[in-house]
């Protein structure tokens, strides 16, 4: 049976419009009202209408998140924090999985559309996705670039990439290779590679750069290259642009019997507390997740609070060095 909100006013004792601007927070009402008709709707288990408080200029306290993933611990802990940060500020959250799928963006997209939400929390990395410059609704950026007008906020990733090889060459590489993406994507993530490739410069090193294509992400085929790259590239470091490649390359290592550090050195990127906690004798660049969590949320709320409030182009925090026994 469904409960309406003439039934909360019903079991409150009081009229359906005290209901509705309890609801509402609007007009003068006293306490004791206020806690008889939240009392009734708790015990009632009444859930108000978002939709309906939507068409009638209202926010329905609802932001959508957009993310690849959260079988990845990155977004995992990420989406987390976001949730609980909003959850604190009175939000509730619809979760998108996009699965590296353009298609099912689009889809949540426009179901996120429809559905009234306040705001939009993206961090996807799929190409083409034009519904971001047209879609009406106050949006941030995780690590890519959507539209214009859109904030990116992401961390320094063309120090972190330096940062990494720099760890690597002051433990004794000089044949520095990077597993990277196919950089297809316009994203911030992209600057990893630079900083790599900034470094070796400086030092007048070779580059040895090894890219995985977006739609190739099994892990299988992922593994069969790794060993390849292992077995035939005269290499002594690796430096993978997320932990769980460079998780891969050292179980590869264990299995070829290459001595990591002393035959190979290893670094990655991204910091979660899972891979501190469950692999923390991996060296990796730290990622700031609970102030990118703190930061796109603020900045959202900016945006549903003050539409033309003029917002910056690209955040960029800090990274800093996890020195484990990798490298």
């Amino acid at each position: 049976m469904t409960i309406k909100l003439t039934d909360v006013a019903k079991k409150a004792g009081v009229s359906p419009t005290t209901v509705s601007r309890v609801i509402n927070n609007y007009g003068s009402l006293s306490q004791k009202t206020i806690d008889k008709v939240q009392a009734a709707m708790k015990e009632l288990n009444y859930q108000p209408n978002s939709l309906a408080r939507s068409l009638q200029g209202k926010n329905t306290q609802l932001i959508g998140l957009i993310f690849p993933t959260v079988a990845n611990p990155f977004y995992g802990e990420l989406v987390e924090k976001i949730e609980t940060k909003l959850f604190e500020l009175g939000y509730k959250t619809i979760l998108c999985d996009s699965a590296n799928n353009k298609e099912k963006e689009r889809s949540y997209i426009n179901m996120l559309s429809a559905n009234k939400v306040d705001g939009i929390i993206a961090g996807a990395h799929n190409l083409g996705i034009t519904e971001y410059e047209n879609i009406g609704l106050p949006i941030v950026s995780f690590d890519r670039y959507l539209a214009d007008g859109i904030p990116i906020i992401g961390s320094d990733n063309f120090r972190g990439g330096y940062l990494a090889t720099e760890n690597l060459y002051l433990h004794g590489a000089r044949k520095i290779a990077i597993l990277t993406g196919s950089q297809e994507s316009d994203s911030p993530t992209n600057q990893r590679l630079n900083g790599y490739l900034s470094f070796l410069e400086e030092k007048n090193i070779d580059s040895h750069i090894f890219q995985f294509h977006t739609k190739a992400r099994s892990t299988i085929l992922k593994n069969l290259e790794i060993k390849r790259i292992l077995e035939t590239e005269d290499i002594d470091s690796i430096f993978c642009t997320d932990d769980l490649t460079a998780i891969l390359v050292y179980n590869l290592c264990q299995e070829l019997d290459i001595n990591v550090p002393e035959e190979m050195k290893i670094i990655g990127y991204d910091g979660t507390k899972f891979i501190q906690n469950y692999f923390p004798y991996l060296s990796t660049i730290a990622q700031p997740i609970s102030d990118f969590a703190d930061l796109l949320v603020d900045l959202l709320l900016q945006r549903i609070q003050s539409p033309d409030k003029p917002l910056a182009n690209n955040y960029e925090l800090a990274v800093k060095l996890i020195q484990g026994k990798t490298s």
